[in-house]
């Protein structure tokens, strides 16, 4: 599996989501959002910001 070129943080995924923690981890553990390893980190996981940016619904959508 081939790694993104935009990959970000989980946790800044987990802000443009506007997501609790748990709730992040809940998405990543049910591979709604792949993850991957941080190279130079491995307490951190990163996650590609296009896909975190297809699962924002616009608010007229939700409605």
């Amino acid at each position: 599996m081939s790694m993104p070129d935009d990959l970000i943080t989980a946790t800044a995924a987990r802000k443009l989501l506007g997501v609790s923690p748990l709730k992040m981890t809940r998405l990543l553990k049910e591979g709604v959002i792949r993850h991957f390893p941080d190279p130079l980190d491995d307490r951190k996981k990163l996650v590609s910001k296009g896909e975190v940016l297809a699962l924002i619904v616009p608010k007229a959508e939700a409605a």
